[in-house]
């Protein structure tokens, strides 16, 4: 997704204008009000007295303000008014409109640019939340270094609110001193609640992904940090009583390059995606994070140990892509699709190419229309795959 900015402290009247009404980089927003008011006065002229249109300049500011800045709006408002006794000043006197819709375009000039002073303002505010949310989206979900952590990768995440940018999606990459982990998962629910979880989770699985030896204790300790978190907005009256989130954490131990180690929690099990096809990950048996409660005896969740090829490519997605519906309701054959375009292009298995290919095909599936926050995101082991964990041991 990419950044919106509003370039810092603009003046009024400088937001930004549709990309349509620019050419080379350079706004044309007044030409349709120049035409507009060009073709009222033309047609005045050329029509009898029967029909009279020179009041019709009254529309040229309200034109204006919907598509210039201030100070082009408040030219129009000038211009209009001006041009309406220039041309009534050529008629003859019994042909003259007046007074009274003189003090209309005037009056109309007025009221036209006072709304264009709200629109900018308010686009203003608009851009300068889309720069916040923006900023919080790059912390929550900070940005991966090519080959990070001795892996290739990509991702893309789509909110379900185009304006707000943000939601409960997060995912991350954690080189440390056991090897190189991921995480991929979807907080319950939007807004910032989510936002909010989704941080706190992850700022535990940088900890305890880099430190703690074992997947399953990496598990363990997401699930603490999040009743943790629950207990703590539920206190402060946030009713987050049944705030929950599913995940994938996946291992990639140094020791042994061609293997996976896996734990799911209540998330849709990953999908290996290889020259030869697709395969799902088994499905893990653990409860979501927040639900550890229901089940105190149990223990940690159990890790998947699975072969894993040279150039075979991890690929995780959240429920906003299998929960995709088309017009008549259908979810979208993610497997199905994948698998279909792997047989017609094996080098979809790279991670840049299969998220692009999922991504499109995900929107059109459902026109564009997402029910819930999306995410897609493709590893894969690089050649050298000790690098970022190497690195990571170095660290104090």
């Amino acid at each position: 997704m990419r950044a919106v900015s509003d370039g810092g402290a603009s003046p009024l009247g400088s937001a930004r204008r549709p990309q349509l009404l620019r050419v080379r980089g350079r706004s044309v927003a007044w030409v349709p009000p120049l035409l507009l008011l060009i073709a009222i006065v033309a047609v005045d002229f050329r029509t009898s007295s029967d029909f009279r249109i020179l009041s019709w300049t009254v529309l040229v500011p309200g034109i204006a303000a919907a598509i210039c800045g201030v100070w082009g709006t408040a030219a129009f408002a000038v211009l209009a008014p001006a041009s309406y006794v220039a041309a009534d000043a050529f008629l003859p006197h019994q042909y003259e409109a007046g007074l009274p819709d003189l003090v209309l375009a005037g009056l109309g000039g007025v009221l036209a640019t006072l709304a264009c002073v709200v629109r900018v303002r308010g686009e203003q505010r608009m851009l300068h939340m889309q720069d916040v949310a923006e900023t919080i989206r790059r912390t929550v979900l900070r940005p991966l270094p090519p080959g990070w952590g001795g892996l290739d990768h990509a991702e893309v995440y789509l909110a379900a609110d185009s304006e707000a940018r943000v939601g409960g999606d997060f995912y991350d990459i954690q080189a440390g001193l056991h090897g190189t982990r991921v995480i991929l998962g979807d907080v319950q629910g939007k807004g910032l609640g989510a936002v909010e979880a989704a941080s706190a989770l992850l700022g535990t699985f940088r900890e305890a992904g880099y430190h703690e030896p074992e997947l399953a204790t990496v598990a363990w300790r997401l699930e603490v940090r999040m009743q943790r978190h629950i207990r703590m907005r539920t206190a402060l009256g946030g009713e987050e009583g049944d705030r929950f989130a599913t995940a994938v954490l996946l291992g990639f131990p140094e020791e042994r390059p061609d293997a996976l180690d896996a734990v799911v929690l209540g998330h849709d099990a990953p999908l290996v995606v290889c020259h030869d096809g697709v395969r799902p990950l088994p499905p893990g048996h653990g409860l979501p994070l927040g639900y550890g409660g229901l089940a105190p005896d149990e223990g940690p969740p159990p890790v998947l140990r699975v072969p894993l090829g040279p150039g075979e490519t991890l690929l995780l997605t959240t429920d906003g892509v299998t929960e995709a519906r088309d017009g008549d309701g259908v979810f979208y054959p993610l497997a199905d699709e994948v698998a279909a375009a792997v047989a017609a292009d094996p080098e979809l298995v790279q991670p840049q190419r299969l998220v692009g290919f999922v991504r499109e095909r995900t929107l059109r599936h459902c026109g564009g229309r997402l029910g819930d926050d999306t995410t897609v995101f493709a590893v894969r082991r690089t050649a050298a795959a000790g690098n970022g964990t190497t690195s990571a041991r170095k660290e104090p």
